[in-house]
């Protein structure tokens, strides 16, 4: 009995047993999820505890006598599949409705075999965990799906496509004399529309709940110019000065926490210059504006949220946001050229009135190789505080005259507050 128990144990430890035994589990699994199904089914319905466990064995054993040749097990996978069919078939004759999850079960089941046979443990193992649940949460994925709209399964197709298709395709190399990186460019054209789907999802997910400070706080992380417009333009409407007046500054102090995001992503080195007082101006900031909004107003009636985010995700946007990127690449270096560190502080606060992103982006190309750091952290610096006064004119325009001269004032100040980090970084 003892040579025999060893030789058992042996075999038992054998990397060949250890893999069947891992097809046996795992394909049981399966079988079990769909034995359960089954049950309650009340029609006809392919497989259970004992089928799913030999497609599986199957899948290991035409696996193995295959060795390196994939068409054997190739050839499996179809005639597995060829059996599935005729008992999709028996299924459509016996139920009005009939889904194809069991038999697409079987084939993974099949495919399970091979896998765990080549030594792949890991992906065999996520394969039933990902299967296992699918299949166990079938109400929630289809309640699921008619709740997103189908413009927001676009929406999200639209950033894949951004993301997973272009970006591989894009060169990775310099052009010109400016280092014009087409691969840079569009990473950098990627993070940025990141952030903004990022703050569209929250600002969806939480549409109608929380307040107008809530929103501010979403709708900053996606554009603080645009929301400062669009609070602006609901100010109108409502005798809230203070309310709005505050999320307005909320809106500005994210600004510059996004900011901070994006410069870390693309260069550390100007981020490092950058952090400390972006920090401490976005929190204050924050902080600042949602006190100012909890001052009280003549009207105490809620303020219900209205404003939704449009698609940031739009294809020619992306595109013109790329061209503009270039561009004021392009004039950085011929601004530095030509004009040096005048010259750049005067872009920075044109670029400021105009889209702030691209410029700099821009900047943490060119920060460090073709412009001083120093100088690109104090053009970030300028052209955020002239994006503020810009901000600061148009609350004044579009909204009520309380509201606009509170916001333009805030605004106003906290352009001159951010030009103090000028101190730390020249």
């Amino acid at each position: 009995m003892g040579p025999d128990l060893v030789r058992n144990v042996a075999a038992l430890t054998n990397p060949e047993a250890l893999k069947i035994l891992l097809v046996l589990s795992l394909s049981f699994l399966l079988g079990l999820e769909r034995e359960g199904r089954k049950a309650t089914a009340g029609h006809y319905i392919f497989g259970g505890v004992r089928t799913f466990p030999l497609i599986g064995l199957l899948g290991y054993a035409i696996a193995l006598i295959s060795g390196q040749q994939v068409l054997p097990v190739a050839l499996g996978f179809v005639v597995v599949g060829a059996f599935l069919l005729v008992s999709y078939l028996h299924k459509l004759a016996s139920a009005e409705e009939a889904g194809v999850t069991t038999e697409v079960s079987g084939l993974v089941t099949y495919v399970l075999g091979a896998l765990v046979y080549n030594g792949y443990y890991w992906i065999a193992v996520t394969v039933v965990v990902l299967s296992m649940l699918l299949l166990e949460l079938k109400t929630a994925l289809e309640g699921l799906s008619e709740r997103i709209p189908s413009e927001e399964v676009i929406t999200f197709t639209k950033f894949l496509l951004l993301t997973v298709v272009i970006l591989p395709a894009v060169p990775n190399q310099e052009f010109t004399r400016f280092h014009l990186n087409p691969f840079k460019t569009w990473l950098i054209v990627t993070a940025v529309s990141a952030i903004s789907y990022g703050s569209y999802v929250l600002q969806r997910v939480t549409k109608k709940r929380g307040g107008i400070v809530l929103a501010a706080l979403l709708g900053g992380a996606l554009s603080s110019t645009v929301m400062t417009v669009a609070l602006a333009r609901r100010a109108r409407r409502e005798n809230r000065p203070n309310l709005f007046a505050g999320s307005m500054i909320v809106a500005s102090g994210v600004m510059y926490l996004r900011v901070l995001v994006l410069l870390a992503i693309f260069n550390g080195a100007l981020a490092a210059q950058l952090t400390a007082p972006f920090l401490i101006l976005g929190v204050v900031t924050m902080l600042t504006g949602f006190a100012w909004s909890r001052l009280p107003d003549r009207s105490s009636t809620a303020v219900q949220r209205e404003y939704e985010a449009r698609n940031p995700l739009e294809i020619g946007s992306a595109f013109l946001f790329a061209a503009i990127f270039l561009v004021a690449l392009v004039a950085t270096g011929l601004v530095v050229e030509h004009f040096g560190t005048v010259g750049i502080y005067a872009l920075a606060t044109l670029m400021g009135v105009t889209d702030v992103d691209p410029f700099i982006m821009g900047l943490t190309q060119t920060a460090g190789v073709s412009t001083a750091l120093a100088t690109a952290a104090a053009a970030i610096v300028v052209a955020t505080a002239s994006n503020n006064a810009l901000k600061g004119v148009y609350a004044r325009i579009f909204s009520d005259r309380a509201t606009g001269t509170r916001g333009l004032l805030a605004l106003l100040v906290l352009a001159l507050v951010g030009l103090l980090p000028l101190l730390m970084v020249l």
